[in-house]
């Protein structure tokens, strides 16, 4: 069954207008489902080259001027290239389709950032739409649900995630094995073939530490001599892993009042099934003790895709003071700041004081159970 994606309105209306249209994603999200139901929606002939076959991917590296292009793309209005990372020098290659073929519209699709958004950025410049698809949100999974529905397959949202073909699985079983399957086989496709990084073991023994260590402030001089690896190589590592859409990271938010954080990070997942499966912990929410933790992933990582894919770019921070004052969420708009505070239990608390006297242009909130849907829609 298909699911909608918010996204794909927003790709619609960007097509037919001379530009190459980009979407960014990791492996096995559905942009391939995605971009053929929207090339499906134009009722006419597209053209579909996926990089991942040898034979396609040889011939755009052979294909090195504009005239070889236009034999390989054909003569169809829309033409999707699917896994384009793999293709070497993909930016300059679009730019010749989209500079002397324009009435061509090109989708290229990326399971990675790393390669694909570093060689488009320069040649492409001002020639792309780029978007970012993730695991199915709230939004997404909610349209065709009633809030009652929707709550009773929350706990399976914070276990095993929110993938596509995870979420339509009938069983827990099913869920929990093919979670663990997509994690090992696909997590690290990417990231380990880049700059030559061959040891997984290394990289799995960074994102079960992230894991473990998910909503709190991360060092990185503590992961390094935790994990026995140089501080610069973890630093690495991470940005690598935030550019293969596994991770991502919030700063802290500061102007700069004496007790506030002011280096500290702290990463999140962008799905939670993927972190569960790392630290091999699949149990149902009654028998862990990270609860308060996954909600807490749960309602960031859905706000951060919420805002991010359809193209849009906010800033978002934590909040927090030496002496223990802190807010989960904050988001800087318009000149204004919003706190939100995340409670998996519980109503009744006061925003920090700190807080409120140092930004009168801000408000807070407490995100629980009750008002999640509202929130995050």
């Amino acid at each position: 069954m298909y699911i909608g994606r918010k996204v794909e309105e927003t790709i619609k209306k960007s097509l037919f207008q001379g530009k190459i249209v980009i979407l960014y994603g990791a492996r096995q999200v559905g942009k391939t489902t995605l971009v053929r139901k929207i090339a499906d929606d134009i009722n006419e002939p597209y053209g579909y080259l996926n990089c991942d076959e040898l034979d396609v991917l040889s011939r755009f590296q052979n294909s090195d001027n504009s005239e070889a292009l236009k034999q390989l793309i054909g003569s169809q209005r829309l033409v999707v290239i699917d896994e384009a990372q793999r293709v070497k020098n993909i930016g300059l290659k679009l730019k010749l389709i989209v500079d002397n073929y324009p009435e061509t519209q090109i989708i290229a699709t990326g399971s990675s950032s790393f390669d694909l958004s570093n060689e488009i950025s320069e040649p492409l410049t001002g020639r792309s739409f780029e978007f970012w698809l993730f695991p199915l949100s709230v939004g997404e999974i909610s349209q065709n649900e009633d809030k009652l529905s929707f709550e009773r397959k929350l706990e399976s949202l914070l276990v095993y995630g929110c993938y596509p073909e995870i979420y339509q699985l009938g069983s827990i079983e099913q869920k929990a094995q093919r979670i663990k399957y997509l994690a090992s086989n696909y997590l690290y496709k990417d990231i380990l073939k880049f700059n030559s990084i061959k040891n997984s073991e290394v990289v799995l023994k960074l994102l079960q530490a992230l894991a473990l260590q998910m909503g709190n402030e991360v060092s990185y001089n503590e992961l390094a001599g935790l994990i026995g690896i140089g501080k610069q190589t973890v630093a690495k590592y991470i940005d690598l892993l935030e550019k293969a859409f596994v991770i991502f990271r919030l700063s802290p938010y500061s102007s700069n009042l004496r007790k506030e954080l002011g280096k500290m990070r702290k990463i999140y997942f962008f799905d939670l099934g993927v972190r569960n499966a790392i630290i091999n912990n699949q149990n149902p929410l009654n028998l862990r003790d990270d609860v308060g933790k996954l909600w807490e992933n749960f309602v960031i990582a859905e706000k951060y895709k919420r805002q991010l894919g359809p193209g849009f770019k906010t800033n978002y921070y934590f909040w927090r003071t030496y002496d223990q004052q802190e807010v989960d969420l904050v988001e800087a708009k318009g000149g204004n700041l919003f706190g939100w505070e995340i409670k998996w239990t519980g109503k009744g608390k006061n925003p920090p004081k700190a807080w409120i006297e140092n930004y009168k242009n801000s408000t807070w909130q407490i995100i629980n159970r009750e008002n999640f849907l509202e929130f995050l829609i």
